[in-house]
């Protein structure tokens, strides 16, 4: 994976918007302005609407997770691409641990003194839709499908963490970006040190 043109400036945006929104939410137990607005719109759901977003969350509980990773690491290696399998294992896990530091660093509160800040849950399902979007195009990853699945698959989790109460929206916002921030980084070391272990020049993609 190649970690210039537009996804080192995704990263380096990503990385930046985390930062922001940490110092300007940190240590505070209550919703923002914006944050407000979004739940007055989203939260208490009825069914079926409900039931459609406790499914999403599911996904980012540690069963639904274990689950849909060894899915993806089994794929990868029935077609005999363990480095993609590697990629989906660091690239989701890392931006997870990631998100679960930065909840005790950056100490915003949520229904008492639940940590919230960043989503951890909209962390795991950006990166996941990341990393099979890049490793599905290699070398040959163009913004705008990459994207549009990347913010298709977090806008989901999102809308769904808002609407259960799980977390503000500016959380699952910080929690997409830690993804964005971490996965693609991910990509370009894993690559660097499969090649390397190989004795060879790595290429533009995981494979």
């Amino acid at each position: 994976m190649v970690l210039r043109g537009w996804l080192g400036w995704l990263s380096g945006l990503a990385a930046l918007v985390v930062l922001v929104l940490g110092i300007r939410f940190a240590g505070e137990g209550q919703p923002g302005r914006v944050d407000g607005r979004i739940q007055d719109t989203v939260y208490g759901v009825e069914p079926p609407w409900r039931y459609a977003a406790r499914g999403l969350d599911a996904l980012g509980e540690p069963l639904g997770a274990a689950v849909l990773i060894g899915a993806v690491v089994t794929g990868c290696l029935l077609l005999r691409r363990p480095r993609a399998a590697v990629f989906a294992v660091l690239g989701v896990g890392l931006p997870v641990l990631a998100a679960t530091l930065l909840k005790h660093l950056v100490g915003r509160t949520i229904h008492g003194d639940n940590p919230s800040y960043p989503s951890g849950h909209t962390a795991f399902l950006t990166a996941l839709a990341l990393v099979l979007a890049l490793t599905a195009a290699g070398g040959r990853a163009r913004p705008l499908p990459v994207l549009a699945a990347v913010a298709a698959a977090g806008a989901a989790m999102a809308w769904a963490q808002v609407a259960l109460g799980a977390h503000y929206a500016t959380d699952t916002l910080a929690g997409g970006c830690t993804a964005l921030a971490l996965a693609p980084a991910t990509g370009w070391l894993v690559d660097r040190a499969a090649d390397r272990l190989a004795g060879r020049p790595a290429p533009d993609g995981v494979t």
